[in-house]
C-alpha cells in the first residue's frame, strides 16, 4: 500500500510539474506580447525540461526558467524571427507557384515542399540543441539540420509520435493541450535528441 502511495504521489508530482512549466510558458508568452515573448518562453520551458531529462528531477522551477528566459531573451528572439522570415518566404513561394497554374511552376514548387521538410527538421531539433550547445547563432540552424538528416529513423519517429499524440488529444479532450501541450512536446522532442548529443559531446565535434 505504501508502494502504491508512493507511486501515485511521484506521478502527481510529475503532472503537476508539466502542468507548471506549461502555465509559466504561457504566461511569459503573454508577458512577451506573443511578439517577443514566444521564443524566449519556449527556450525557458526547454531549458527546465531538459534538466528533467538529465535526471535532475529535483529543480527550482521558477529560477530556471526564468534566468534562460532573461539571458537568452535576445539571442533567441533572433534565431525565432529568422526562422519566422524563412517559414514566411517558403509559404509565400508556394503561394506564387501554386498558383500560376503552369506545369513548370507546379514542378517547382515540388522543390519548396522539399525545402518546407528541412524548414521542419530545423524547428523539430532547435530548441533542445540551443540550450544545450553554446554555439554561435548561425550554427543552430546549421546543426539542427546536419543532426535531423543524419537521424532520419529519430526524426520520423519523433513526427510520427508527435501527430499521434496530438491526434488522440484533440480527439478525446483538447483541454489537456492547454495544461499539457507545451511542456510535454518539449519533454518528448528533448528525450529523443538528446539520445544523439554523447555522439558529439564525446568527440571535439562537440565544440561544432
Amino acid at each position: 500500500m505504501n508502494y502504491f502511495g508512493h507511486g501515485i504521489y511521484k506521478l502527481t508530482m510529475h503532472i503537476t510539474r508539466f502542468a507548471y512549466v506549461n502555465v509559466l510558458w504561457i504566461i511569459f508568452t503573454i508577458l512577451g506580447l506573443g511578439v517577443v515573448g514566444f521564443f524566449p518562453a519556449t527556450a525557458a520551458m526547454f531549458g527546465v525540461v531538459r534538466q528533467w531529462v538529465v535526471g535532475e528531477k529535483e529543480i527550482d522551477i521558477f529560477p530556471l526558467f526564468w534566468k534562460t528566459f532573461r539571458d537568452e531573451f535576445a539571442r533567441v528572439n533572433i534565431i525565432g524571427y529568422t526562422m519566422l522570415v524563412i517559414g514566411y518566404l517558403l509559404v509565400m513561394e508556394m503561394k506564387i507557384l501554386r498558383g500560376t497554374g503552369e506545369l513548370i511552376y507546379l514542378i517547382a514548387s515540388f522543390g519548396v515542399t522539399a525545402l518546407f521538410i528541412l524548414f521542419f527538421i530545423i524547428l523539430l531539433y532547435i530548441f533542445p540543441i540551443f540550450v544545450h550547445f553554446n554555439l554561435k547563432i548561425k550554427d543552430y540552424l546549421k546543426w539542427s539540420l546536419i543532426i535531423g538528416i543524419i537521424h532520419p529513423i529519430l526524426t520520423i519517429f519523433l513526427t510520427v509520435s508527435l501527430m499521434v499524440l496530438y491526434y488522440i488529444t484533440m480527439q478525446t479532450i483538447p483541454a489537456l493541450a492547454f495544461f499539457f501541450g507545451g511542456s510535454f512536446t518539449a519533454y518528448i522532442v528533448t528525450w529523443g535528441v538528446s539520445r544523439t548529443f554523447f555522439k558529439y559531446e564525446a568527440s571535439e565535434t562537440a565544440e561544432f
